[in-house]
C-alpha cells in the first residue's frame, strides 16, 4: 500500500508551520518555519534491487531566542516518514 504525504503528517502528529516545539533532550524551543512534502530513499527490494521512495514530511526549525528576529540564528531540519518515530522521541509540541 502506498502512503500519501498527508497520512505521514496526520499519523505522526507533526506540528504545522508557526507552531513551537521543545527539544526533549535540551529543553530548547524551536518554531516550525517550513514544511515540505518530499520523497525519501529507502532500502530497495532485496530480490529486485530496485530502490524505493517513501513519502516524507520535511520540517525546518528555527531556534527561538529573545531579541533575535525570526529566521536569524540557528536553524535545522529533519524529514519524517511513517517508518520512524523520531519526532515523538525527540520533540513535544508546546504551542498549538
Amino acid at each position: 500500500m502506498q502512503h500519501r504525504h498527508d497520512e505521514v503528517f496526520e499519523q505522526k502528529k507533526l506540528p504545522g508551520v508557526g507552531q513551537i516545539v521543545r527539544s526533549k533532550k535540551y529543553g530548547t524551543l524551536w518554531r516550525v518555519m517550513e514544511k515540505r512534502e518530499i520523497w525519501q530513499n529507502a532500502m530497495g527490494n532485496p530480490k529486485s534491487g530496485f530502490p524505493r521512495l517513501l513519502p516524507a514530511i520535511y520540517l525546518g526549525y528555527w531556534r527561538v531566542e529573545k531579541g533575535m528576529l525570526p529566521g536569524l540564528g540557528k536553524m535545522l531540519g529533519y524529514s519524517y516518514t511513517l517508518d520512524d518515530n523520531t519526532f515523538a522521541a525527540n520533540w513535544e509540541i508546546v504551542e498549538e
